[in-house]
């Protein structure tokens, strides 16, 4: 498989020298286990583009399915399957994991692999009568060699890959809406991770969905996390079947299986994990929603791909569009958006001691 201009792998001189290639030469293959990236560099300003040492790699995971690496130059990476279009590792320039995957997880298709981030598309939970949560994060994604443009803030300085997902004729005897699927993952040079999903309506008539980036925080202590920018927000409580609540917390903590859907909310919230005192931020675009869900003691023990006491290590916090579907008629297209910071939790009591401060912090 070979491509050229769907992404670039920018390589320091010492990577190029340890890979074998020329830093006189005016193309630069490189090679990695599954793809062939062709690169133009021209020869004037190839030194400039070697000092950005970005890098995406593409390899396969031990069942033979595709992955793609994206490294950042501080030493920051993320790793897409193609199972799923699926985030199933962020980890910071020390290396340290930052989303849970359960020791249990399944990583075999068709099953979705418990941890990471799934795509929920067309249908969140069993709000319909597809399987759970739909089926995009079962399917194999391919590589989007020619994806349409997006703006070049989205890839300028960034390491970042391109995925594309079709219908299947198995896909359409479900769900008999055609659509085109474009996700693009990409991480910065501090390893802020952002997600950007673009689903087109390519059928003759309209079509209703919804999605979430489920997302699976990796936590030292559920007791010791909270989540701040949700308060005085109404939410579905799917514990009691769906019934509307008004969030009546400073922040909201956990003592208890929590499943509940937030609706309305603002385009930043904070997890705040106080023992290791650093601070998840989320930011989105696109996603009016927000669903948190830890499935505490009981429900963990039900779970054949969860263990029975890992509850108390992860936290789930989607940006999401469930109560209001989206619709798109013949031609429209829907973007949403996701992006994942790291910070300490200084810095987030000084910046997100409010939702009303937090609603001020812009999208990157």
């Amino acid at each position: 498989m070979s491509f050229v201009g769907s992404w670039i792998s920018f390589l320091s001189p010492s990577a190029i020298a340890k890979n074998g290639l020329s830093q006189g030469s005016c193309w630069v293959k490189f090679i990695f286990s599954a793809v062939t990236v062709t690169v133009e560099l021209e020869m004037g300003h190839s030194a400039a583009i070697w000092d950005q040492r970005a890098a995406v790699e593409v390899t396969k995971d031990c069942n033979g399915t595709g992955q793609v690496v994206l490294h950042s130059p501080r030493g920051a990476s993320a790793r897409v399957s193609l199972h799923g279009g699926q985030v199933v590792s962020w980890r910071n320039d020390r290396g340290e994991e930052l989303l849970f995957t359960s020791s249990k997880a399944m990583f075999k298709p068709p099953k979705a692999m418990r941890g990471g981030i799934p795509i929920c598309f067309p249908q969140f939970g069993n709000r319909g009568s597809l399987e759970q949560h739909g089926f995009a994060r079962n399917k194999i994604w391919t590589i989007d060699d020619n994806p349409p443009p997006l703006h070049p803030s989205d890839s300028k300085g960034k390491s970042f890959i391109d995925l594309l997902l079709k219908p299947s004729e198995e896909d359409l005897k479900c769900w008999p809406h055609s659509f085109e699927f474009r996700l693009r993952v990409s991480l910065t040079a501090d390893g802020v991770l952002s997600m950007i999903s673009r689903i087109r309506n390519i059928n003759g008539k309209p079509f209703s969905f919804s999605f979430a980036y489920r997302t699976y925080f990796s936590v030292s202590d559920i007791s010791e996390v909270r989540i701040e920018g949700l308060e005085t927000l109404d939410y579905l409580d799917n514990l009691c079947q769906r019934e509307r609540f008004t969030e009546q917390g400073d922040a909201i903590t956990f003592e208890s299986e929590v499943d509940r859907v937030y609706l309305s909310s603002p385009n930043v919230i904070a997890v705040l994990d106080h023992e290791k005192k650093r601070t998840y931020v989320v930011r989105k675009e696109g996603l009016p929603d927000v669903v948190v869900w830890n499935p505490w003691e009981k429900k963990s023990k039900a779970m054949v791909d969860f263990g029975d006491e890992e509850y108390k290590q992860m936290l789930c916090v989607d940006g999401a569009a469930i109560e209001k579907p989206i619709t798109l008629r013949p031609g429209e297209e829907w973007t949403g958006r996701l992006e994942l910071s790291v910070v300490p939790s200084s810095y987030c009591s000084e910046h997100f001691d409010s939702p009303q401060r937090s609603l001020k912090v812009k999208l990157a």
